[in-house]
């Protein structure tokens, strides 16, 4: 049975907050990543692109727009990682 990293959320966290040059306890996992902390098109992706190489997994682009909380990106990268299994 697969297992996904146990600080999935937590690494996520920290990946956002470098990119957003923050603390990461200062990323709400219920922020709007563009509304609420300020996040624009390059960082996103720049996300997303650490997310697949720290994983080593593709996300598709039509699931881009889907990935604007914290919480929903940990957990459709957990969705993810369940089907690479």
């Amino acid at each position: 049975m697969f297992k996904p990293p146990v600080n999935l959320e937590q690494d996520i966290r920290k990946l956002v907050a470098e990119v957003l040059e923050s603390e990461p306890e200062k990323i709400d996992a219920e922020a709007k990543f563009v509304e609420d902390l300020g996040m624009d098109s390059m960082m996103a992706l720049e996300i997303l692109a650490s997310i697949e190489k720290q994983y080593k997994v593709v996300i598709p682009e039509d699931m881009l727009p889907k990935f604007t909380t914290l919480s929903q990106t940990v957990s459709l990268v957990r969705g993810i990682l369940e089907k690479k299994k």
